[in-house]
């Protein structure tokens, strides 16, 4: 199934975009299944762009054609032509019916795009993954998005080995047939694009649940999955029906058929999937208990199942017109998702989260070789771009279009993007016309934001004048140039704000003669702008981009007592954490540096008073009491050296616990720990995210005693997180305890994927120089496959991503044995391999002997022959760079 196209081949280009010369008005798809090969007849209504006069052409690959008719009369050889990616057929007119048959090989396709076996042939289950170009691997058709049909499915399959089957839409009958078979057919009354065709067939167990519409449909919803793991969906229901609920509060968007179907499967190469009527999930996305899941995980498989939900307004009911315009959907949807998890949880948790893995992730990606705009102007592989640009970035995008519209005005102008788009292919342009027009606002120039590569720097410095009572506020934006970009533009940057007195109380704001409570917005148009707030009585401190109101990096001329004075009083829980990340940066600096160790003490000082404040928030608390991380600390380096890094990181944590001292720690450790139990509310959520961090912070300081806790909690653990908790205290700091927990985890979770993943990913991230060979001893655990997504990213990626210290080895032998495997997994199943690979991205600023070894890695893997088109997109924008 893994034929290869010429990594080579031609970009695609925004630029280029024409409508469809051929569309599908009606599909009629009949497939007679099978593990080694299903035969799929496909029957479509065809249309003709008048204006075009292109011939007929259909998308298709790794496809056995076995019969082909126009107009109920079979073709001869002569009247088509198999093709590069396709089908060429000659004489097709408006309105003709081309009837194909074609063979596919599920069991073979390892590639995990289009039909294939998820599990073992013997016990699994078939299912198809079309986003963004599988369909094409099913049958013939014009798989591009901006062509949309009505789908008529008939599955037939042997009901013993395949006694579940469905199909996206509504049930449209089932029945018996000759020699143990059965069938089904489904049918969907709204058009759609290709990518959102699915199907499943198998033995699935299944939890259903009725659900009534607030416009009174009446809905079957049914979560299908194997049978050890059927108990484990109840979470998930919930979450369907809050999801569901919750849009039809906050954005009056109702279902709109009879059944809704999830399907969870361990082999898949993405999250989840929301095909219409027919999301399928990878299982780390779905199931959920707390024997086996952690807090984080329960948020996670809350948010995912909402975001696959909220797709089927933002995505399928309108979708995108190509697939530049992929976060029209993603972007949108995965704002319509923070703001669902934020009214669900804790609004100021969910924003340090979201802004954190922007940071993270976003962040070193606009400033490195794999920049592109949120809409790239070209691609050669579209599996390539489905990154935190797109998504995360993308939803930071529509978070400024909320916020500068505000509730009321962004409500209209969804509903006016929804109604006026329904059925359609949008661009975002259309979204951003809808939204403008319904509060007679000119959005165009946020399309700038979406057509520029880079993250912007905003640089804010402030002026008191004493004698006038003003403080001017001058405000300047930046962007680097790369990705192609060497001039970028000035964007429109809301910058929200807030100014504080000396002794923490908020001051009030008279900004051009006009007084906005406590807090307001401005815009930054310009590449400088001063804005001058009047009758200010003291010297404030500012506190700017409030809530992260734009996904920008800010410069700031603070002292360290001014972020001290925000860490300390700032109402606004995101910026509270923000002014102690700046702060600690400062006094990583001062560390490296060996310089004024001011910033050190505010620090560990601030924290210190706050650790005290019993009314403060846990989960805050924790998350306050955490630095930034490796990677963001790397970002800020011109020459990294990830162990110096690493060290630095370490002696600042070590200098907050003895700050706050061992008794302190153990005594809240020890309370904290008195509260344990399983339950999923916020506040016991809370007291094991503290519990941990403090944990962790005792383990610098007194290793021996956080241990004897640990090795407690590891043996009275009420659930997952506490467990796991305990053993990553364990496995790094007590090598005997450390490796018989470790061993004893492994034979409880030996039948739990999900759980194993969580071991492998563990110990991946254990850092030094020690974690390679680890790394090649957990590759011979009978449990290891690189055929399964979920455990390749678990060991190998958990490596590369989140083990700096290890991968980033010196001698370059973490490089060398990553490359191997990205090799193996690439000839397995490419957009996996290509997805890692970003794991090198950075290496340019690495310091001269790791960016040595790492070019010369790089260069070697890229020349490899027979690499997908996937992976040698990244390698080679990697090397170009």
């Amino acid at each position: 199934m893994n034929a290869r196209p010429d990594a080579a081949s031609l970009p695609i280009r925004l630029a280029d975009y024409r409508a469809p010369a051929w569309r599908v008005e009606r599909v009629e798809l009949d497939f007679e299944l099978g593990i080694d090969a299903t035969e799929v007849t496909a029957k479509l209504l065809l249309r003709r762009d008048p204006a075009q006069h292109a011939p007929l052409r259909l998308d298709g690959e790794n496809l056995e054609l076995l019969a082909i008719a126009l107009d109920g009369q079979p073709l001869p050889a002569t009247a088509y032509r198999t093709i590069e990616g396709g089908l060429e057929v000659d004489g097709a007119r408006d309105g003709s019916v081309l009837e194909t048959r074609v063979r596919v090989l599920p069991a073979a396709n390892t590639a995990l795009e289009g039909l294939y076996l998820s599990g073992p042939r013997e016990t699994g289950f078939l299912l198809t993954q079309c986003e963004a170009q599988g369909f094409r691997h099913i049958t013939y058709f014009p798989d591009r998005p901006d062509v949309q049909s009505s789908y008529t499915v008939t599955l037939r399959a042997d009901r013993a080995r395949f006694p579940v089957l469905l199909a996206g839409g509504n049930p449209d009958g089932a029945g018996e047939l000759p020699g143990g078979r059965h069938w089904a057919r489904f049918a969907d009354p709204h058009p759609r694009p290709s990518y959102l065709f699915a199907l499943v067939a198998g033995r699935l167990e299944k939890i259903e649940r009725d659900y009534r519409t607030a416009d009174g449909r009446d809905v079957q919803l049914k979560i299908w999955a194997e049978a050890d793991a059927i108990a484990s969906c109840h979470y998930a229901m919930d979450a369907l029906e809050r999801s569901m609920r919750w849009d039809e509060q906050a954005y009056g968007r109702n279902y709109d058929l009879d059944v809704f179907h999830v399907v969870a499967t361990h082999d898949f190469n993405m999250g989840a999937m929301e095909n219409k009527g027919l999301n399928i999930f990878n299982t780390k996305c779905l199931l959920a208990d707390p024997d086996s899941s952690t807090d984080d995980e329960y948020r996670r498989v809350e948010a995912v199942v909402a975001h696959e939900y909220f797709h089927n307004w933002s995505g399928n009911r309108v979708t995108c017109r190509d697939w530049f315009q992929l976060s029209l959907k993603e972007g949108f949807t995965v704002f319509r998702e923070q703001s669902f998890s934020a009214d669900m949880n804790s609004a100021p948790l969910k924003r340090i989260e979201d802004v954190a893995l922007l940071r993270r992730a976003q962040f070193p990606e606009d400033a490195g070789p794999l920049a592109h705009p949120v809409r790239p102007a070209e691609y050669r592989e579209i599996n390539n771009f489905y990154t935190a640009t797109v998504y995360e970035k993308g939803a930071e995008l529509v978070r400024m279009l909320a916020g500068r519209l505000g509730a009321e005005g962004f409500r209209r102008g969804t509903d006016l993007y929804f109604s006026r788009n329904d059925g359609r292919a949008a661009t975002i342009e259309d979204f951003l016309a809808a939204l403008g027009e319904a509060n007679g606002i000119d959005l165009t120039p946020y399309l700038a934001w979406y057509g520029q590569a880079g993250t912007p720097r905003l640089k804010a410095h402030g002026e008191y004048d004493a004698a006038r009572r003003e403080y001017a506020l001058t405000l300047a934006q930046y962007t680097p140039p790369g990705a192609g970009q060497p001039h970028k533009q000035a964007l429109p940057i809301p910058v929200k704000l807030a100014l504080f007195g000396a002794d923490g109380r908020m001051l009030p704001l008279h900004l051009d003669g006009q007084t906005a409570a406590t807090e307001a917005v401005v815009v930054l148009t310009e590449a400088e702008q001063h804005f001058v707030f009047r009758d200010v009585a003291e010297r404030p401190v500012p506190s700017l981009l409030r809530g992260f109101s734009a996904p920008v990096i800010l410069e700031c001329d603070y002292t360290p007592a001014e972020l001290a004075l925000l860490l300390g009083h700032d109402p606004d829980g995101f910026n509270r954490w923000e002014a102690g990340q700046q702060l600690a940066l400062r006094a990583c600096d001062a560390l490296r540096d060996d310089a004024d160790p001011q910033a050190v003490a505010a620090w560990c000082d601030a924290l210190a008073a706050l650790f005290d404040d019993a009314q403060l928030d846990a989960a805050l608390l924790a998350d306050l009491l955490t630095p930034p991380g490796e990677i963001e600390l790397a970002e800020r380096e011109s020459v990294v050296d990830p162990a110096r890094i690493h060290a630095l990181r370490q002696q600042l944590q070590r200098r907050l616990a003895a700050r706050i001292g061992g008794g302190k720690l153990d005594a809240r450790y020890r309370a904290l720990a008195a509260q344990s139990t399983a339950a999923l509310d916020a506040a016991s959520q809370a007291s094991r995210r503290l519990k941990q961090r403090v944990l962790h912070l005792l383990a610098l300081l007194d290793p021996a005693s956080a241990c004897d806790h640990a090795a407690t909690q590891y043996r009275d653990a009420p659930g997952m997180t506490d467990r796991l908790g305990a053993l990553a205290v364990l496995a790094r700091h007590d090598g005997v305890r450390g490796t018989e927990s470790l061993a004893h985890y492994r034979a409880r979770y030996a039948n739990d994927p999900l759980a194993l993943d969580k071991w492998f990913a563990l110990q991946a991230q254990l850092p030094g120089e020690g974690a390679l060979a680890r790394v090649q001893a957990l590759e011979a655990d009978p449990a290891f496959t690189l055929k399964n997504p979920n455990r390749a990213r678990a060991l190998l990626g958990t490596f590369a991503s989140g083990n700096p210290t290890g991968f980033h080895r010196a001698d370059g032998a973490g490089y060398r044995l990553y490359a191997e495997r990205l090799l193996a997994l690439d000839a397995l199943n490419p957009q996996i391999a290509a997805r890692l690979a970003t794991a090198f991205n950075g290496w340019q600023r690495l310091e001269p002997r790791r960016r040595e070894a790492a070019h010369a890695v790089l260069a070697t893997l890229s020349a490899h022959d027979g690499l997908s088109r996937n992976l040698a997109e990244i390698l080679g924008n990697m090397l170009k760079a």
